[in-house]
């Protein structure tokens, strides 16, 4: 397994191949120094199941024609610890809209995902919350931010002055009637309800997380933000592109420089 370069190490021209994983879609592309796109958006469907090996097998089918690169970022929707996966609400079902498998939790259960990739991609490789990688797109450095990603599920993190903290399964946090923000929020129970009864839930949510985090800034992201009316949101909150769950892919290996 390649060793770590120290930052000062990396050539001027780095490249960066971004991966960004989310419960319908694998998407990928390889980043310029400063996080510019140089290759197109690469996509494949989510594969259901997706036990390790298989996950394994379909990043790097994804990435066969993308040219080369120097480094790997992956934006993962789970909570991972030091390249481990330690909770993982997507991946774990059997269907994209089924309930979590003890069979697939238990395969993914403190699995080394950044040990795996960085062998079969052969160059080093950062796994973290695919919330963080997109935050670390868009957040400006000025207090504490927040970003909330609206897909599959609900993913969160947290930033101060520009500086990762960190992550916590926030989404997973109880929100009302007996439900967390995820199971309000995600998108079975926007298909479910609507759009329009879906935004005033996402209103409730931010006023929610507002009341024990006490956010300058949300930054509301993921496939499901352009389902949300701008127009109703709080003055200190903005709507990023998705794009962002790849282009933070840079900033991710720069957080530790």
């Amino acid at each position: 397994m390649p060793s770590l370069p120290e930052p000062a190490t990396w050539p001027s021209d780095v490249k960066t191949l971004a991966i960004d994983i989310g419960g319908s879609g694998f998407k990928a592309a390889v980043l310029s120094v400063d996080g510019t796109m140089t290759t197109s958006r690469v996509r494949i469907e989510t594969p259901y199941p997706c036990p390790p090996e298989v996950f394994i097998d379909t990043v790097t089918h994804l990435v066969h024609d993308l040219g080369s690169w120097d480094r790997v970022s992956v934006g993962f929707p789970g909570l991972v610890r030091q390249g481990c996966v330690r909770n993982i609400p997507t991946l774990s079902r059997r269907a994209y809209d089924g309930d979590s498998d003890p069979e697939l939790e238990a395969l993914w259960e403190n699995f080394n995902l950044e040990s795996a990739l960085t062998a079969a991609f052969n160059v080093p490789v950062k796994v973290a919350n695919d919330a963080d990688v997109q935050g670390c797109a868009v957040v400006e450095g000025n207090g504490f931010e927040f970003v909330m990603t609206l897909g599959t599920g609900v993913g969160t993190a947290l930033f101060l002055n520009g500086r990762l903290a960190p992550h916590l399964e926030a989404g997973h946090a109880p929100f009302r009637k007996g439900d967390t923000f995820e199971e309000q929020l995600g998108n079975v129970a926007r298909v479910n309800v609507g759009n329009e009864r879906w935004r005033r839930r996402l209103l409730k949510a931010i006023d929610a997380y507002y009341s024990f985090l006490f956010f300058d800034t949300i930054y509301i992201g993921g496939g499901n933000a352009k389902h949300v009316d701008p127009s109703t949101l709080p003055q200190n909150a903005r709507i990023v592109d998705n794009t962002a769950g790849i282009t933070g892919g840079v900033r991710l290996w720069e957080l530790d420089s």
